[in-house]
């Protein structure tokens, strides 16, 4: 696996592996990667030639208020965990690289960033988070690039961002990948001390009480929802926010459907906190 810091070195690899025939998978990561993440290393393995995995901890998206200092940072074991997962390029760049100075320019996208994590963590957020990507996807010029389902949000973001700006790449949503215990794996997952990890693993259970109950015949949201805090309030969790919204569009619903996501967020101890499920009703 090369280690790559400079953009236009980069695309004079990625340049040449085209020219020889091979497509291309890229992997936006910020590093600290799990387990989560190496299975989208491996999906991109699987579907194409060659694959990318950026490493950016992306500045523009972290709030002032946010752990852009204290987030997780260790690119030696990056690079040994992607080089084992199958990663031909660790694409590295400095800051100054992405953003180089009297930078101007933002991708912000309408609507769908306004709610959920968009109105817990401000607008920022998630124009850092279109830009980064955009950028991204300009420099690597990839034929599919792959996130995780656990930020369901975000997926739908980049497909806007993707179609709004007719950008030439398959955007693939990869499964959430669960501890044993059944929280999802995140990189914040290692501010979590003992009791509080305990007390994480009420996110997905909560998720699970909700999918019981539409498994059982179940679809008005205050039902599925209270379901939901009860188990959150057991652990002794107020959630951020606790919502059955649409997959396609993020439209708040009364109801669960045929296709619905039940997202939750929520501060446990130092770590904020992410999990969805989809829910369809039975029929």
């Amino acid at each position: 696996m090369r280690i790559i810091r400079d953009i236009a070195e980069v695309r004079d690899a990625l340049r040449n592996a085209r020219d020889g025939g091979s497509n291309v998978g890229l992997v936006p990561t910020m590093g600290a990667l799990h387990e989560g993440h190496l299975s989208l290393v491996r999906q991109a393995r699987a579907e194409t030639d060659l694959v990318v995995v950026s490493l950016f901890v992306n500045p523009t998206q972290f709030a002032a208020n946010e752990d852009l200092g204290a987030y997780p940072r260790d690119e030696a074991r990056d690079a040994e965990l992607a080089d084992g997962a199958g990663a031909d390029i660790l694409f590295a760049p400095p800051a100054d690289q992405i953003y180089p100075g009297g930078y101007a320019t933002t991708v912000h996208v309408s609507g769908i960033t306004e709610v959920l994590c968009g109105a817990a963590r401000g607008p920022e957020h998630f124009d850092g988070v279109a830009t980064v990507v955009t950028k991204l996807l300009h420099i690597v010029a990839p034929d599919s690039a792959y996130f995780g389902q656990k930020d369901a949000q975000q997926v739908l973001v980049i497909r806007r961002v993707v179609r709004d700006l007719n950008i030439p790449v398959r955007i693939v949503a990869c499964p959430i990948v669960r501890e044993r215990d059944g929280l999802a794996m995140s990189s914040r997952n290692v501010y979590l001390d003992p009791a509080a990890r305990e007390r994480a693993t009420a996110l997905n259970r909560a998720l699970d009480a909700a999918a019981r109950l539409v498994a059982q015949g179940e679809t008005r949201a205050d039902t599925v929802l209270q379901a939901a805090r009860s188990v959150l309030a057991a652990a002794d969790i107020d959630p951020e926010y606790l919502e059955l919204r649409s997959p396609d569009d993020l439209r708040i619903l009364d109801s669960v459907g045929d296709s619905a996501l039940l997202a939750v967020a929520a501060q446990v101890g130092r770590a904020r906190l992410i999990d969805n499920r989809i829910l369809e009703a039975t029929r």
